[in-house]
């Protein structure tokens, strides 16, 4: 079966299904077909025809048909959903929950931590890491201020996230890739901050994905109320 004459949008399609799609998109969808194969929906051969139909697919339409009937992809019907710009009123408390200090040297932060709702980061003259790629999200929305001066500040988010930047450079780069999760409900990383004489980059980690993103917080929340059984 050609399953990419089944994708081409036609006059009533949706506005969303003409989108163009990104790099990230394409290995999103590469992703869950991987999963299918090892779960055993998909043969070896259907898994390379679609594998080969998303890598020419142009549009978020000519993506959708080749995991419309996997249940992975139900989990999310919306091409993407627009974060907001801007953090919640209110919701990001003022002083940080952790500060990462890299002076003429480096720091990292990655592998299994927890991610508070402000981390302020300062690389000057210096370098830092910071992977969320692996991290617990106990919040919905995470601030980065980030300080880089002659410094270097690299920061991964998994690509289930929303990712936004509210920062500048002064004779620096601040270079921030703009992400829209799926799901609405999934935690958005805010970066803000400058780069004065440095460099200041975030951007999604291909393959990584956060688990259960939804109910994450609410297992945490119940863990801590409920009583012992």
């Amino acid at each position: 079966m050609d399953l990419q004459k089944h994708a081409q949008p036609r006059g009533g399609a949706a506005p969303a299904a003409d989108l163009r799609v990104s790099d990230a998109d394409r290995d999103r969808i590469v992703d869950l077909l991987r999963e299918a194969l090892a779960e055993g929906r998909l043969t070896a051969d259907e898994h390379a025809e679609r594998i080969e139909g998303v890598l020419a697919a142009k549009t978020a339409g000519e993506l959708e048909v080749f995991v419309r009937d996997l249940p992975a992809a139900h989990q999310g019907r919306a091409v993407h959903a627009s974060a907001p710009s801007r953090p919640t009123a209110g919701a990001i408390p003022v002083d940080p929950d952790e500060n990462v200090v890299a002076i003429f040297s480096s720091a990292t932060r990655k592998g299994r931590w927890r991610a508070g709702r402000r981390i302020h980061v300062y690389a000057i003259f210096g370098n830092v890491e910071i992977d969320l790629s692996e991290a617990l999200f106990d919040h919905q929305q995470v601030v980065i201020k980030t300080f880089s001066v002659f410094g270097n500040v690299e920061i991964r988010v998994p690509q289930n996230v929303s990712l936004r930047g509210m920062g500048g450079g002064v004779l620096g780069n601040f270079e921030i890739a703009s992400l829209d999760a799926e799901d609405p409900e999934a935690p958005v990383v805010y970066v803000d901050g400058w780069a004065v004489l440095g460099n200041v980059e975030a951007q999604p980690k291909r393959g990584k994905l956060v688990a259960d993103i939804l109910d994450r917080v609410q297992r945490s929340v119940d863990k801590r109320k409920g009583p012992d059984r």
